[in-house]
């Protein structure tokens, strides 16, 4: 036997490292898998190279499940699919995965079972529709589906981050305007006032740009030692908890931040019941995309009260987390018997409102920087101009 050791997440985000005694690199990474972790990376001991999997991002997934669909759509056979699918590939790693997947596939495992062997590289939402897809015979609908699902998901991404382009461009000049203010600004008139007459916010500020510019070595230090301590200090479940919790509950940012979690836990629920997975496994894997652990931890008591008999519904709305008239939505559903077709519906309405919540988040950060760039200028204009005022009296009297 060979010794392994690796890096795995689990499904909290917590990074995991340990070493197995296997025979092959396959045996790890199905030791990994069995504890319901995913790889990161692994490597042989004592001299063994590292070999990083690839991590598919939403728009490459989005991408592959297109072609993918189009190729099967025409009549092609999966293998034969994969096979054009991984040659096409430009990304090395990507590449990589691919042509191991569509090797295990021409060897006689199902598609599933060869994406489950490369369980860090595929998020589990992805399996499960495939696995669906397999069972029901429907790969090339399914494929569909995911196309769609991803592509949607990659729209409210960029949608996020082009949102937050102007609100990240103003905190920067904002950073950057009061380091310039401390640093060249201040000292300039430093020597118009004899320090017994500064006023007490006069001192404060020279003070500081004293400091900063003696010591500003010392606040990289600490604005370090702040970031570390709180990325650390997230990856403690209690702490995570609570900061999840308040997420979801703070004023104005908090209904929002709702709307989101309604937007992609329908479409996921969604997708993954019109496939025809069990309710129960649907509730498990939607609230996981969500990427909240408070919300995970409420979908425990939402996954026993359905096995139990429970509608889905009156479960959800136990819960507190999401609105009243979603729960009702799905209640209908349930009740007309046709809670696939409400599910895609409300995924639609809701995506809409996810995408409008998005734009009212980001509306709310750029008066924000606003004022902290206004209360900073302020403050030095408050602590200069009486010195300005005080020079011109003197000049005028001399």
């Amino acid at each position: 036997m060979k010794t392994y050791t690796y890096v795995a997440k689990d499904t909290s985000g917590k990074t995991i490292k340990g070493t197995y005694e296997c025979d092959n690199e396959q045996e790890v990474l199905d030791k990994i898998h069995e504890q319901g972790l995913f790889c990161i990376s692994y490597a042989e001991a004592l001299g063994g190279s590292k070999k990083t999997a690839h991590k598919f991002k939403t728009a490459e997934l989005a991408y592959c499940c297109r072609q993918l669909a189009a190729m099967m759509s025409s009549g092609l056979t999966i293998v034969k699919a994969l096979d054009i699918l991984y040659k096409e590939e430009e990304n090395k790693g990507a590449k990589a995965v691919w042509r191991d997947v569509y090797e295990s596939v021409q060897k006689g495992d199902s598609f599933t079972e060869a994406l489950e062997a490369k369980r860090g590289c595929f998020p589990d939402f992805f399996v499960s529709m495939v696995d669906a897809g397999e069972i029901s015979g429907s790969l090339d609908i399914t494929m569909k589906r995911l196309q769609e699902y991803y592509a949607n998901s990659n729209k409210l991404n960029n949608k996020v981050k082009g949102a937050m382009i102007y609100p990240c461009v103003l905190g920067v000049l904002v950073l950057v305007m009061v380091i310039a203010m401390f640093t060249f600004i201040m000292p300039i008139f430093a020597d118009m006032m004899p320090e017994d007459q500064l006023n007490g916010l006069q001192k404060a500020l020279f003070g500081f740009s004293d400091f900063f510019k003696a010591k500003w070595y010392l606040l990289l230090i600490g604005v370090i030692v702040i970031a570390g301590v709180w990325i650390y200090a997230l990856k403690i479940e209690s702490v995570r908890l609570k900061y999840d919790y308040f997420k979801i509950k703070m004023p104005a940012v908090g209904p929002l931040m709702v709307k989101i979690y309604e937007g992609r836990f329908s479409r996921t629920l969604s997708s993954l019941y019109s496939s025809g997975i069990p309710m129960v496994e649907c509730l498990e894997r939607s609230s996981k995309v969500l990427g909240n652990s408070y919300v995970d931890k409420m979908f425990l008591q939402v996954v026993d009260e359905v096995k139990q008999g429970s509608p889905v519904s009156t479960s959800l709305s136990k819960t507190e987390i999401f609105e009243g008239m979603f729960c009702s939505i799905i209640y209908v559903g349930e009740e007309s018997g046709a809670l696939d077709d409400i599910l895609e519906k409300t995924a639609d309405f809701y995506e809409e409102e996810a995408e409008a919540a998005v734009g009212r988040l980001v509306g709310l950060m750029e008066p924000l920087m606003i004022i902290i760039m206004g209360v900073a200028i302020g403050t030095i204009l408050a602590a200069i101009f009486p010195m300005l005022y005080g020079g011109i009296a003197q000049m005028e009297n001399s």
